[in-house]
This record gives C-alpha cells, structure tokens and sequence, in this order.
C-alpha cells in the first residue's frame, strides 16, 4: 500500500481530534469529524458531530466554510452518508457546497447509510478512502463494533491490588483505589450506554451504579425517532465509551442521557431495597426463564447457559434496547463469564500501590485450564491516576495493525 502524502495525514488527524469531541453525546450516530480546506489547501472549516439530533460534522465544517468550500478538499473520519431523513444525506451536502475531493477514514459498514463515496464518485469528485483507517477506527470503536457485530462494545473495568486483589478476606473492598481513581471510574460510566453488574456485586456492595454527579436527564424521547438525521442503523441510540475519559468540552444539556443500569441475576435474588433499584436511572434486571417473577423490577428473561444466563443473548437484547455500548463493573464471576466467552472488547484496569495477600481475585474462572489457553491481552495506554495506575488493554483481535 502506498504510503499516506503528509498533508491528507495531517488533516486528517486533525479530524478525528476533532470527532473524540462527540464522545459519550452521539447517540443514535457515530463520533465524526470534518475538516475542508478552500482551493488554495488552507482550512476553511471544521466541525464534529456534537450531540444526536444536531448537524452533522460535514455540515458543521461546510457552513463555516462557505464558499470557501468551493474547489476545496474535504477530510472526514467516517464515510458521508448517502441517507435522507430530517436532514438530507452528507453526501449531497458535500457536492452542494462544490468540494473537488473528499478524503475518506472508515467506510461505513451500515447498509442504510452506505454510498456516499460511490455517489460522489459518480458525480465527478475524487475520493480517497483509508486515510488514518485505524485512528479513525479506534475513536470509533465503539458504534463500529454494535455495527459490524449486531452487540453492544463492551469494557471490562477492574479496580485491584497489585497482586489482583478486589476485596480483602472479610470482603470489604471500599477503597482499593484512591478518590481519583474513582472519579475517573465516573466519567467512563457517564459516556457510556449501559453499566453492568453480576448479583454477588449487589448483593456484596449494594452500589448505585450511577455516574456521579449524574448527568441531566436528556428531555427526549428515550426511543429512536425513524426521521433522525442520516441514523446509520435505526436500533442505534447510546452513547460511546471512552478509552480514556471523557473529553473536554461544552455539551448541549439534551446530549447527555444517565446510563441503563444492569444487573445480571440469574435467580432473581436482587432485593427490593437494593440501591440499584432507587430510581435514580432506568434498571433493567435480566433473569433465567424459570426465575421467580416477583422482583418489582423491569425485568429481561434470557435461556441459561454455563451454570448463569446467555450472555449472548444478553447483549442482543440489550442492542435491541438501543444500547451500543456497556460499561461491566463486576464481580469476578460475571467477568469471568464475559472473558470465557470471548465478550470483552476493551478492559480498563486500576491498579492500587497495595498488596492484600489473600481475598477475591479481581477476575474468577474463565475457561482456561493451561497457561496454552491464557486470555492474551495488548496493553494501549497507561496513564498515572493519583497514586494509582490506568491500564487500558484490548484482546489482540481487536487492535488494528497500524
């Protein structure tokens, strides 16, 4: 392959800067962002998707442009798309404003969206696709797994000692880690569509699950409206996790939702006094077929499988719900299960400065027997939190080669 001429890598690093600004407020779209330059290859514009609901990044950079626009280049991490709904495709917008050439990221894997490279192809302008495909991609991660996978991207998140401790012996585990820690624990539970619990976890540490402080209740309607600009796929609405945090920035009241909160219980043991269930945000309790159903709770019935519920089918209902990404907060035995089943795309560690010795382990059986069958890990960023440290890894399936 060729290798990338510096100006288009330039600009287009530039633009996924500019779409990680969306994270966390997208919903039901993916992050994107824009870049044009005028004919003379000097910025004449820039813009992101900002919240869902609101105009698109191609649009955002072709109104700042103007007639700027004309002639120019314009740089976008994801394929325009070729769909009409309260607003018309990005595609058309792009050939309205007269740009001579579009650089492209990531095509978009979503059949309703798609084409909106062919038909600027068809109408004269020069397109390149696969600039910076995989820092595009990764900004992205999170709308492209729910949309080439059909289930929601999933981040495991585990709080430990450094002998992977959870919870001393007498099973207190308040606090491994430091306040930072945990208000950074906060800001990745706010970007995301749904954060995860197993029953021993609320049963253990009774948690709210909650992001703290919440997040504004997003005034609009919690399901998909048919007529939302260019909704790559119609089941998508949620909001992207974050590999690292959320980003700075302003955003629209209306772009923040609080999280589903989820608990996996099998038997249907969750009580009616457990925090999970104070109404401070939406719950949804997933249970066996032949569990009891006297649980007043929103309740999700999956078959069983592996002595608990079928995770799979968990999250293809939870898809179904709209979400698009999870947040799985414990215990070891529900991440066991995820891990076992090859359902964890992204794990974000915090490691505490601390030894226990003996306790729970922050990780419980899954599914390997021999150091042959070890769950292989890539290490992609580690950044200090207070005292602590921030792991972030990913199975090598899902890291691109760069």
């Amino acid at each position: 392959m060729a290798e990338t001429p510096e100006p288009d890598a330039a600009h287009m690093a530039r633009a996924v800067e500019l779409a990680a600004r969306g994270h966390g407020a997208t919903s039901p779209n993916p992050v994107v962002g824009c870049v044009v330059l005028d004919a003379a290859g000097q910025v004449a514009g820039e813009g992101f998707h900002a919240f869902a609901g609101g105009p698109h990044a191609e649009v955002v950079a072709l109104e700042q442009a103007g007639e700027r626009a004309r002639g120019g280049t314009a740089y976008v991490t994801l394929e325009p798309c070729d769909h009409t709904g309260r607003t018309g495709p990005c595609s058309g917008a792009l050939l309205r404003a007269g740009v001579s050439r579009v650089v492209v990221a990531v095509p978009d894997p979503t059949p309703k969206a798609a084409g909106g490279a062919e038909r600027l192809r068809a109408a004269g302008v020069e397109v390149r696709v696969g600039v910076l495909e995989a820092e595009a991609e990764r900004v992205n991660e999170e709308w492209l797994t729910y949309a080439r996978l059909g289930r929601p991207h999933v981040t495991w998140k585990l709080a430990a000692t450094l002998d992977g401790r959870s919870a001393a012996e007498d099973g207190t585990s308040q606090w491994i880690t430091s306040p930072e820690a945990r208000a950074d624990v906060h800001r990745l539970r706010a970007a995301s569509d749904a954060v995860m619990a197993g029953i021993g976890t609320v049963l253990a540490d009774d948690p709210r699950l909650t992001a703290r402080p919440a997040p504004p209740q997003d005034p609009r309607p919690d399901d998909p409206r048919p007529d939302d600009p260019c909704p790559d796929d119609p089941r998508l609405t949620g909001r992207q996790g974050l590999p690292h945090g959320l980003p700075d920035g302003p955003r629209p009241p209306s772009a923040r939702r609080v999280p589903l909160r989820v608990v996996v219980d099998s038997d249907a043991r969750t009580p009616p006094t457990a925090r999970v269930l104070d109404g401070q945000a939406p719950t949804l309790v997933a249970v066996a077929e032949d569990a009891p159903a006297a649980l007043d709770a929103d309740l999700l019935r999956l078959p069983r499988r592996d002595g608990g519920l079928d995770l799979e089918a968990l999250l293809r209902e939870l898809a179904a719900r709209d979400v698009v990404s999870v947040f799985l907060e414990g215990g070891p035995t529900l991440a066991g299960s995820f891990m076992r089943h090859g359902l964890v795309d992204r794990v974000v560690a915090y490691l505490a400065p601390a030894f226990l010795g003996s306790g729970r382990a922050a990780l419980g059986p899954a599914g390997v027997r021999s150091v042959s069958g070890i769950h292989r890990l890539v290490f992609d960023d580690v950044t200090p939190i207070g005292p602590d440290l921030r792991l972030t890894a990913r199975p090598p399936h899902r890291v691109r080669e760069q």
